[in-house]
């Protein structure tokens, strides 16, 4: 149906209703603003079918006697998993090009970014309908900047170590990260180690963080590192608040996509985004990027809105955009410049989201469209 039709199904129902009550054909079509012919139509069918004959139908034919064969579309779809295109296809089967990329389209097939790469199957993305029912948390480790900067200011050979530095170890930190599978709104936080203790205590406080914007979490996804699968305190800090934990399967990040997203885009937008002097300087701009990442800048999976636009319909959060902060990214030379810049039915979302992990080998999933 279009999105302004004349007659909805109450409409027709109340056409319906006026002819039981005596009215004739001509005064039933008076009153709609429709032909004797529309109303006839509906009449025929509420008589063979009852009320179910007055819902809309289908505009699709019964039967389509010129369609191609099963099997040469299976054929088509094969070649299709080589990421081969509607030229190549029509090549290679003998086939009309039209009749290729029509076969692609009925199967949702005729877009390659849809496909994985690796197997060519097409790719199966989820989505929440409402914050708070999935979250995706991970860690990412990045390597600690020495004091006056590393590769990235001075190059490989650019800056000749002294012996201390030679026999110091710097390690690395570790970026905690929870984001809302719905929303996209992301709390992350930077620690020395990934150790139980320390996933519990950032546990905490990310959902404080979340609550405190309306946003409470029915769920957790993540892999199976062991302060996730085992950790007491984790368990204990979503025992709390009634969460689930959802773990993927072993090697399926793909399952985990947005938040492996958003650490890709942590690394280009904030970690890598420009030469850094010392550690310290890029801890101190994470809070900052964090506040520009979900309240102002426009991601395409959310069709150009920000993560917080999607949880302000939440009561309470109609002025949780706020200002930008004082504290700009800045260059080593003072400068100020800006940062570089899955769908289910109801309550049964949780349970696909948790059956899509369960069912991981099986197709490939990716929820990391963008972050």
């Amino acid at each position: 149906m279009h999105a302004r039709p004349r007659l909805t199904i109450f409409s027709r129902q109340l056409l319906m209703d006026r002819f039981e009550q005596g009215w004739s054909a001509p005064a039933v079509a008076e009153s709609a603003g429709v032909s004797r012919a529309t109303v006839y139509k509906w009449l025929q069918r509420y008589r063979a079918e009852g009320s179910a004959g007055l819902a809309d139908r289908s505009s699709r034919p019964r039967c389509s006697p010129r369609r191609l064969d099963p099997a040469r579309e299976a054929q088509v779809l094969e070649l299709r998993r080589r990421r081969l295109g509607p030229h190549r296809l029509a090549a290679l089967s003998g086939l009309p090009r039209s009749t290729c990329y029509r076969v692609l389209r009925r199967h949702q097939l005729h877009r390659l970014d849809w496909l994985d790469r690796p197997t060519g199957q097409r790719i199966r993305r989820y989505e929440m309908r409402q914050p708070g029912e999935l979250g995706h948390m991970d860690v990412k480790k990045l390597a600690r900047i020495p004091d006056g900067g590393g590769h990235f200011v001075h190059g490989r050979r650019g800056r000749p170590r002294r012996d201390r530095e030679k026999r110091a170890r710097l390690g690395y930190d570790f970026v905690h990260t929870l984001i809302d599978d719905h929303s996209r709104l992301a709390f992350s936080e930077v620690h020395r180690d990934e150790t139980a203790r320390t996933v519990g205590l950032f546990v905490r406080r990310a959902l404080a963080w979340f609550a405190a914007r309306g946003v409470r979490f029915q769920a957790v996804m993540t892999d199976n590192a062991w302060a996730y699968r085992y950790g007491r305190d984790y368990q204990v800090a979503l025992a709390e608040i009634g969460a689930r934990r959802v773990f993927i399967p072993p090697y399926s990040p793909q399952l985990n996509g947005k938040v492996e997203r958003f650490n890709r885009t942590l690394l280009e937008e904030w970690a890598y985004s420009q030469p850094f002097t010392s550690n310290q300087q890029r801890h101190h701009l994470l809070e900052a990027w964090l506040h520009r990442y979900n309240y102002h800048r426009t991601h395409t999976a959310l069709k150009g809105r920000s993560p917080i636009d999607r949880v302000n319909n939440l009561c309470g959060n109609y002025s949780k955009r706020g200002r930008e902060p004082n504290d700009r990214l800045r260059t080593p030379g003072g400068t100020s410049r800006s940062p570089l810049r899955i769908k289910p039915d109801g309550a049964g979302e949780f349970g696909r989201a948790r059956g899509l992990a369960q069912a991981g080998r099986a197709g490939r999933v990716d929820v990391g469209d963008d972050a």
